[in-house]
């Protein structure tokens, strides 16, 4: 753990505010205190939040959802600023809410009509999505308390998802691994299940790199290392055709400014799966640029595939952090995975995962000033 980071359990509710007192080094003998983020009661009890913390980032993580409920990076002047949307307080997680930087799951993205077939048998899912299932159904890996365990360098987050838990087959074990060093932010997901089981998770978090509360991206620069995307159909379930990016307004294998581009081929917005490079090493696959501020995000993933996804669902109707709306257009996110329907979709890639296996990826966030 290099010597300008540290870990410690905080509470408050606003970011970072009077967070610090009582921190200890990690792996020390120094205090490093819990504190409630928040108590729910309809949920199974307390909620902890923890900092992790280096020369250059601060993220505030929760045992409810593994959530990221702030993530501070400095710009170009050396001011920091929270780059995600969330809340100050654990009501506004534990209403309904667009999956604020939650870890979701047990399948991540969308499942057509809540169906699959695994060994000869079917299985119907909770429908929440339009006749789909969407991040995990009802009640997901975003609405359960998980059990942390504090790390040298970050926290671990354990849950066990029950034998037939919104309607997914087997009992499936779930770690989720935060660690941060210098600017580099990494995600580690494993997962063991009893039975043949499809697993998809990815993190949720919507980033805005001018300060969470800013009215839109649209001076944002984007990039995407992928020649190819997923063409969906008007519930947003891939219609099973591999696209190429190439002519197209999918095309962001070199940098272009979201609003600008959005004008230019006439889009309202991105929720798509690109294609990435299937590869077990963790590989570069987007790029997040705010010239103004200097903010870069870099996204470095063993996972096939990103959904790049520009908040075009917000509204403005929820209140966020510091009385803050988010409407239309106001974050992003670069959410790591396997394909949308992979389960139903021979040809996408496998997601099952298998007794006696272990599911296990990988996702490096790299925050920088450019």
């Amino acid at each position: 753990c290099p010597s300008d980071s540290f870990l410690s359990v905080c509470v408050g509710v606003s970011p970072f505010a009077n967070k610090l007192r009582g921190r200890g080094r990690v792996g020390s003998n120094d205090r490093s205190e819990r504190e409630k983020f928040g108590e729910w009661h309809l949920g199974g009890g307390t909620v902890e939040k923890f900092l992790l913390k280096s020369s250059t980032v601060k993220v505030e993580i929760i045992s409810l959802g593994c959530i990221i409920t702030a993530l501070e990076t400095k710009d170009k002047d050396g001011k920091f600023s929270d780059i995600v949307l969330g809340f100050d307080h654990l009501e506004g997680y534990t209403n309904k809410h667009p999956y604020f930087g939650a870890v979701v799951g047990r399948v991540a993205n969308r499942i057509a009509r809540g169906k699959f077939t695994v060994e000869g048998v079917e299985y119907q899912l909770a429908i929440n999505n339009g006749p789909n299932s969407l991040h995990g159904g009802k009640k997901g890996f975003d609405k359960a308390i998980w059990e942390p365990e504090v790390l040298p360098d970050g926290v671990r987050f354990f849950r066990v998802s029950p034998d037939g838990e919104e309607g997914y087959p087997g009992e499936l074990k779930v770690w989720v691994t935060y660690t941060l060093k210098d600017g580099e932010l990494t995600i580690s997901y494993r997962a063991q299940s009893s039975k043949t089981t499809p697993v998809n998770l990815t993190n949720h978090a919507y980033f805005n790199l001018a300060g969470q509360g800013s009215p839109n991206i649209y001076d944002h620069e984007f990039t995407i290392q992928a020649d190819s995307y997923l063409p969906v159909d008007e519930t947003q379930i891939p219609t099973g055709e591999i696209a190429s990016v190439q002519d197209t307004g999918f095309d962001l294998r070199k940098p272009v400014e979201f609003g600008k581009h959005l004008q230019k081929f006439q889009l309202g917005g991105f929720d798509h799966n690109f294609c990435l490079k299937q590869t077990k090493e963790t590989c570069f696959c987007a790029r997040a640029h705010h010239p103004p501020s200097g903010r870069m995000i870099e996204v470095y993933t063993t996972q096939p595939g990103i959904q790049f996804y520009t908040g075009n669902f917000l509204d403005g109707t929820l209140k966020g952090k510091g009385g803050c709306v988010y409407p239309k257009h106001s974050g992003f996110c670069l959410e790591t995975q396997n394909w949308p329907n992979a389960v139903n979709q021979p040809n996408f890639p496998d997601s099952l995962l298998h007794p006696g296996e272990e599911y296990k990826t990988t996702t490096c966030f790299k925050f920088s000033v450019a």
